[in-house]
């Protein structure tokens, strides 16, 4: 039985539903719940489920594709007396084809088209809620011309135009997650959490600094550029950006003999940028920006030019992470290579070396100990298989000494607190 809702006609689900499947379609536009009480607002912000937060805390409802969610109706809490089920889009919303599909477990299906739609960016397009010990489903196209952040303020969640009071540091959305697929969003948001949660435990969220992602290219790497292992490695170093930097970007270096610049990774364009730039060798680029011929970049060892291009461009009292990958070499010029870190002690920026592969990484290995250093500016950790390390045990590794360096700077004056 399928039964059709106009603009505010309501209709009774069967009595048996335990679940409920509902899907918006027509529409290029995000699919929202959120779980309401009797004042029609949502008791905290976890009773907003999106695709940065999947699943209402008990779990009765949960996001199961970017225009997809699902609803089990045992499991709301008795203080939840209606679900609103809502759009968000970059542009107006049309009704033009847009409508939303409610399915029960028992074969009832319920349509709402939308209707009254013209200049509004975010509409609830129906509720489900309680009457009498019964559940309803209503028809509502209510729209919001300003969008998202006027249909959760609406609704009484928190946005970032209008912080609580000293609010606890919470996991940072950038621009173009909203692009991702679900997938990605979700493998995006664990990465997220767990970079969340090494800096909540060691009483640095809420930090911001520059991150610059730094990527070895000389010949010894050949076997993991050829294995994927570098790709994956800047995959899961966007997260640490959206975390820490201040836009979510993560700046980029290739080196080998000399160094280039390479536009910066964002959580939006970040396959597209390791297709285009992560190689050994060529001619890479486009479309993304000018071609350049990796030639020119050479193919061994040389870390004393890129290192000083970073000092040379730092920003004045503002952190700046700098995550250097390497499989090796740092064997000449070691007493200059000893002197530049000693050296930028007083700069803001932070070093830490990441060591692929069983290899020997001479200096690298003395960075803890080095003396003379007004705060411990570097840290170093070999990993001998980075596919094998959890991003949990990665992100611990990776920010281990790094809020313990904003601590040390701070008090010695070389950041600003």
């Amino acid at each position: 039985m399928t039964q059709s809702l106009t603009r505010g006609q309501n209709a009774s689900l069967p009595s048996g539903a335990t679940r409920l499947t509902i899907e918006v379609s027509g529409a290029s536009a995000d699919i929202l719940a959120f779980q309401l009480d009797t004042n029609r607002r949502v008791r905290s912000d976890a009773d907003f489920v999106f695709f940065n937060q999947p699943r209402s805390p008990e779990g009765a409802v949960t996001l199961d594709g970017p225009t997809r969610l699902s609803v089990h109706l045992p499991s709301v809490p008795a203080d939840v007396s209606r679900i609103a089920i809502a759009v968000a889009a970059d542009t107006a919303l049309s009704s033009t084809g847009l409508s939303t599909t409610i399915r029960s477990d028992d074969g009832a299906v319920v349509t709402a088209p939308a209707e009254g739609l013209t200049t509004e960016q975010a509409a609830i397009l129906v509720e489900v809620y309680r009457r009498d010990g019964a559940w309803k489903v209503r028809s509502e196209s209510a729209g919001w011309t300003s969008g998202f952040a006027a249909l959760v303020r609406e609704l009484g969640v928190t946005v970032d135009e209008e912080p609580a009071t000293a609010p606890a540091p919470t996991i940072r959305m950038v621009k173009g997650e909203e692009k991702l697929s679900l997938e990605k969003r979700q493998k995006l948001n664990l990465r997220k959490e767990a970079v969340h949660k090494v800096l909540l435990t060691k009483g640095a969220a809420g930090a911001t600094a520059r991150v610059i992602m730094v990527i070895d290219k000389t010949g010894s790497m050949s076997s993991l550029y050829r294995r994927g292992t570098v790709h994956r490695a800047v995959e899961r170093m966007v997260p640490v950006a959206t975390q820490l930097d201040s836009d979510g970007d993560l700046e980029a270096y290739l080196y080998a003999k000399s160094y280039v610049k390479l536009p910066n990774v964002t959580v939006a364009t970040a396959d597209l940028w390791i297709d285009t730039f992560v190689h050994l060798s060529g001619t890479h680029g486009a479309p993304i920006t000018t071609p350049i011929d990796y030639k020119r970049i050479g193919a061994v060892n040389e870390e004393l030019p890129i290192m000083q291009a970073i000092l040379d461009d730092l920003p004045d009292r503002q952190p700046v992470l700098v995550l250097f990958f390497t499989d090796g070499g740092f064997y000449s010029k070691v007493p200059q290579i000893r002197n530049l870190i000693g050296g930028a002690a007083t700069r803001p920026v932070f070093w830490q070396f990441i060591g692929l592969g069983k290899n020997n990484f001479g200096v690298l290995t003395e960075l803890d100990t080095l003396a003379g250093r007004v705060v411990d500016n570097a840290g170093f950790f070999q990993i001998d298989d980075l596919d094998r390390i959890s991003d949990a045990d990665l992100y611990d590794r990776l920010l281990g000494e790094f809020p313990d360096w904003l601590r040390a700077a701070g008090a010695a004056g070389i950041i600003d607190r």
